[in-house]
């Protein structure tokens, strides 16, 4: 029965119902009936839950019969092929017997008594009629009749009757189901409109998509469409709107569908299309590249767009420099525009004269600045060697200078630093010699080199050695001066580079 299970079930089939009970005092048992019949009906109020009706004739039984009617509360579980199902009923039996056909006669006249029968089974849907019918494959119930035959006595021909019998037994049926009626009731047809498109311009083609939902298959669907303008073709699901005589405005398409003419068999639907006039072009404008070098290139493209294709003509104009095509394409010239932004206006019309503008810009950059000087570091001088004159410069030192001397002569803006260093063995007079190494340094190169005293200046330093070292300040480069200390140098007095005196010897006599 699956999601939608039936309203009414009525099932026949066989019945076996295997007794189990005797009739007291006499203790006559009852036996099992094999043949018997079973007919009931289901009226279910919902999906899960109903009310059942149940009869069934157990004659001729070994030992003689039970006819029973009872009536209750019933579930079902509906599932994809099968149902399950369980009820609980209460009613009334008519029974007879037992028989007993031996040496002594005995035999217990109809009686009416209570019923109470309990289970449950499982139906499997038969694959066609559209599950009309189903097979019950087994139902079970727990059956218990209670009899009372009057009192127990012996008639006039030896024949005991009478007593009572609480009887019970287990009810097992088999059969066809018949089922009637839906739950659920068919769902209504619903259709929706699709429009497409929905904007249009004067003559352009509309297209409308009915879609139908719950129609039944066994049914031919007719489709009807009207609207409130224009000409609508189409008997499918699908329709045309022609909108070449169609003044701007707003319009609806309206579709039916009907397979019957009951309530819930057919259905409407609608939607909406505006026809609008036709509009001027667009443009884009963009620059490539958009930065530029003084005197370069950059392409101008221009993208104009007709909402109805009509055709177009482009023009453009710049603030600065010069531009030149008339496509979708152009060329902007910097060539003596100075550095800074050029905007660039491009233009389109169409043939109806209606026109769109729209800008694009084009940076002219300023050459790049050179990078500022930098002081760099030169040879260093050593006053290591002589011991005698540890401030004066050298002949090894001399040639350090030299080259020094050459540079400052290419570079004649530039400017020098000396920086003298005395050594921790100096002692006290450590301080005295840096100072004197610097402006001996400096003197050898404004005596001999030539050079201008004023580019040179004189300082002392903090590192531990017996040097002088030398830094190239170009113009606009500023020395750092960390650490270093400027030479007064009116009180320090330059050593000249004569040679030592030789010692004159005695010989004696």
């Amino acid at each position: 029965m699956g999601p939608n299970p039936s309203r009414v079930d009525i099932f026949a089939g066989y019945s076996y119902f295997g007794a189990h009970g005797v009739v007291k005092p006499s203790g006559v048992a009852y036996s099992s009936v094999n043949e018997g019949e079973i007919l009931s009906g289901a009226y279910y109020f919902n999906k899960y839950a109903g009310f059942e009706i149940d009869g069934a004739a157990h004659p001729d039984g070994k030992n003689d019969a039970l006819f029973t009617g009872v009536a209750g509360p019933v579930f079902r579980a509906p599932m994809q092929g099968f149902t399950l199902f369980a009820h609980g009923l209460v009613g009334g039996g008519r029974i007879g017997g037992p028989n007993s056909e031996g040496p002594v006669i005995y035999h217990e006249a109809y009686t009416w008594g209570p019923v109470i029968k309990a289970g449950g089974g499982m139906d499997y849907d038969l694959p066609f009629f559209h599950n009309r019918f189903s097979l019950r494959l087994f139902q079970a119930d727990y059956q218990w009749i209670h009899a009372d035959f009057g009192p127990y006595e012996t008639d006039a021909i030896g024949q005991s009757v009478g007593g009572r019998t609480n009887m019970s037994g287990v009810v097992l049926s088999t059969g066809l189901v018949a089922h009637f009626g839906h739950i659920i009731p068919p769902p209504p047809v619903t259709y929706t409109c699709a429009v497409a498109p929905t904007t249009v311009f004067p003559g352009d083609p509309v297209t409308v998509t009915g879609t139908a939902v719950n129609l039944n298959p066994k049914k031919t669907a007719t489709y009807t469409w009207s609207s409130t303008g224009g000409t609508v073709s189409g008997s499918s699901s699908v329709a045309n709107v022609d909108t070449k005589d169609l003044a701007p405005g707003s319009y609806t398409v309206k579709g039916h569908v009907s397979e019957g003419a009951k309530i819930g068999q057919f259905a409407d639907c609608s939607g909406d299309f505006t026809v609008k006039a036709f509009e001027p072009p667009t443009i884009g404008c963009s620059a490539n590249p958009s930065t530029v070098n003084p005197g370069d290139s950059s392409t101008i493209t221009a993208t104009g767009v007709s909402p109805q294709n009509r055709p177009l003509t482009y023009s453009y104009s710049a603030t600065a420099g010069t531009v030149s095509g008339s496509t979708n394409t152009a060329t902007l010239s910097t060539a003596g525009a100075a550095p800074g932004t050029i905007t660039v206006t491009c233009n389109v019309v169409d043939d109806k004269g209606q026109t769109a503008t729209q800008m694009t810009t084009v940076t002219v950059v300023a050459p790049p600045k050179p990078p500022a000087p930098t002081t760099s570091s030169l040879c260093s001088v050593s006053f290591e060697r002589d011991k005698k004159r540890p401030a004066r410069v050298d002949n090894e030192g001399k040639a350090c200078l030299d080259d020094l001397a050459l540079n400052l002569q290419r570079t004649t803006d530039s400017k020098l630093a000396v920086v003298g260093n005395g050594a921790t063995s100096e002692k006290k007079a450590a301080a005295k010699l840096a100072a004197e190494r610097a402006v001996n340094t400096k003197d050898y190169l404004v005596t001999e080199k030539g050079i201008d005293a004023s580019r040179i200046q004189v300082y002392t330093g903090s590192q531990d050695a017996k040097t002088v070292t030398t830094t190239l300040v170009p113009a606009g480069a500023t020395l750092d001066s960390t650490g270093t200390t400027p030479v007064d140098e009116a009180a320090v007095k330059p050593q000249p580079r004569k040679a030592m005196a030789a010692k004159k010897h005695h010989h004696k006599k």
